[in-house]
């Protein structure tokens, strides 16, 4: 079974950043529009640090996500 980009993108905020399920959780909900944005949404609530949002940016670039995270 193939893993979505957005399966991806949960994993790395989860392994590789730390943030737990809940913190996502609240970040989806807050987010009315796509997952695309999960890493803004985090960012604009407190829940990351720009250093991280800076990681997650990287992290985008470097796996080639689209996007829309498609």
């Amino acid at each position: 079974m193939a893993t979505s980009a957005q399966d991806l993108l949960i994993e790395f905020l989860q392994t590789d950043l730390g943030l737990s399920a809940e913190v996502i959780a609240i970040a989806t909900r807050k987010q009315e529009t796509l997952i695309s944005q999960i890493h803004i949404t985090l960012w604009q609530y407190g829940l990351i640090s720009l250093q991280q949002l800076n990681r997650i940016f990287d992290w985008l670039e470097h796996v080639g996500v689209a996007p829309d995270l498609g």
